[in-house]
């Protein structure tokens, strides 16, 4: 991964082909980024992704505006034959259906077709959705191959990098063990001592396990009670990591820390920040701590961030935007002075769980829908306070109980329940009450990148609802948010 001002005479080596990915700019704004043209000229394949198209018809000719309509999520793409044109032309929709299911995440498109370039691929809304140069092994699609939703995206992009790029499938699962075990003992050294933070969730869990077959009893797994967990979790999490997975694991409560820095906070970045900052600090205390009892140094803080993380997080001038700051990428201490383990940093959700399973971590564990590091911080839309906390944590455990008591828990990716910062009138008893609004979000999606909502049958809705204005204090209505991932990000903060 490279960002696009990269120089392609600055490599001391030379690719075997070039992806272009999406941005949220507009090539034809004054700052747009715009890629070393000599990408054009290497002689190896390229395929432009959604902004990566709009470049290269920047390129050829700059026929790219804004287009009379947005395209977001669902479209149906009609891939456009060539039996009687050069033969690399086909190659990218090679073995794939006629019609395809795609996701789209643009606003501009091409005004007209590129000199020496053919149409591969439409949808009704983008005429040019997928484009190859009738010479050069060239080619832009304007919706995402590497996202969930796109159901020949794998495909695509294995024709692009195997049959085009004549690229080696060689990595598994089993290397990446090997080759990252060997790499934290190398890191760490023959007497190092690592901290890490944990949740319960798959990612830490995964990456505990990990560290753990590394260095044994050095690496020292902090569960931080940050006051803004789920039901039971903290007592869950303890019995499961140390019982079950043999991990080393303390329980530090610093749940009135945590709450009393966010009183007053309502911005989603300030509470992301204000968590990740807090976080850091109670470690650097418990590396303090591991190191007088353990007699050795502890100069290494271990993190179970995965790949749309550091994507959504970071950004180069051009190839993604801040979406959102993830505790554990953006929201870090400039001053920390614990050094940074990250094993899973190039993985994604899907190969993580695969990694979880080589390792031995039980299905239930593997499986287990993510939990965000700020916790339910962020799941309340508005001031965090103790109250609050216990009406979403109530309102969550309910939600997750019934979708597993329906056989519903393995369809569904990620599934919580968030407390909005309104109210509204209801009726209870037979009298008028004024009181808060939860809205549940469940979603289907393997990388996280993109998301669909989980379809439930109304029945299913009415029971959960029912069971939430009854049981939780404070709540008189129940909504459920029905926006894919993009426009609506997977938490709402």
């Amino acid at each position: 991964m490279l960002p696009c001002t990269q120089k392609l005479a600055d490599l001391s080596w030379k690719p075997k082909g070039v992806i272009l990915s999406g941005s949220p700019y507009s090539v034809y704004d004054a700052d747009a980024p715009h890629v070393d043209p000599t990408v054009f000229e290497i002689e190896v394949p390229v395929l432009g992704v959604c902004y990566g198209l709009q470049e290269i018809a920047w390129n050829h000719g700059k026929d790219v505006s804004a287009g009379n309509r947005k395209e977001y999520g669902h479209a149906i793409l009609s891939v456009a034959r060539h039996t009687d044109a050069p033969s690399h032309i086909d190659v990218l929709f090679s073995g794939l259906a006629d019609e395809l299911e795609v996701w789209m995440s643009h606003g501009d498109r091409l005004r007209a077709l590129p000199m020496d370039f053919v149409t591969i691929a439409t949808t009704p809304n983008a005429p040019f959705a997928g484009i190859a140069h009738a010479q050069k092994k060239l080619y832009g699609i304007q919706f995402h191959p590497e996202v969930t939703h796109t159901s020949c995206g794998k495909a695509l992009i294995e024709n692009f990098a195997v049959k085009l790029c004549q690229c080696k499938q060689n990595w598994t699962m089993e290397r990446f063990v090997d080759t990252e075990i060997d790499r934290i003992r190398k890191v760490v050294g023959a007497t190092g001592q690592v901290i890490g933070a944990v949740s319960g969730g798959v990612d830490s869990t995964v990456a505990a396990k990990l560290m753990h077959e590394a260095i044994g009893d050095r690496f020292h797994a902090i569960l931080v009670d940050n006051g803004v967990m789920r039901l039971n979790e903290c007592k869950t999490v303890h019995k499961t990591l140390t019982e079950g997975l043999g991990i080393n694991l303390t329980v530090v409560d610093a749940s009135e820390e945590f709450l009393g820095k966010l009183k007053g906070v309502e911005d989603p970045e300030k509470k992301r920040k204000i968590i990740g900052n807090t976080f850091i600090e109670v470690f650097q205390r418990e590396s303090e701590r591991v190191m007088r009892e353990s007699g050795g140094a502890v100069d290494f803080l271990l993190q179970g961030t995965l790949y749309p993380d550091v994507i959504e997080s970071i950004s180069f001038k051009g190839p993604s935007a801040t979406i959102k700051t993830h505790h554990n990428v953006g929201g870090l201490l400039e001053n920390m002075k614990l050094k940074l383990i990250e094993p899973l940093r190039e993985l994604f959700k899907d190969e993580v769980r695969v990694l979880g399973t080589k390792l031995g971590i039980p299905e239930d564990l593997v499986w287990r829908h993510p939990f965000p590091g700020p916790g339910i911080a962020i799941r309340i839309l508005g001031e965090v306070t103790p109250g609050q906390v216990a009406i979403a944590r109530k309102a969550d455990h309910i939600f997750i109980e019934e979708i597993k008591a329906a056989g519903l828990y393995r369809k569904i990716s990620q599934a919580y329940a968030a407390l909005l910062p309104v109210r509204a009138v209801g009726v209870m008893g037979d009298k008028r009450v004024y009181d808060q609004v939860i809205a549940l979000r469940a979603v289907e999606t393997t990388d996280y990148m993109t998301a669909d909502w989980f379809d439930f049958d109304g029945r299913f809705l009415r029971k959960v609802a029912g069971r939430i204005v009854n049981e939780v204090d404070g709540v008189c209505r129940v909504v459920y948010d029905v926006t894919q991932k993009p426009p609506g990000t997977i938490e709402l903060q």
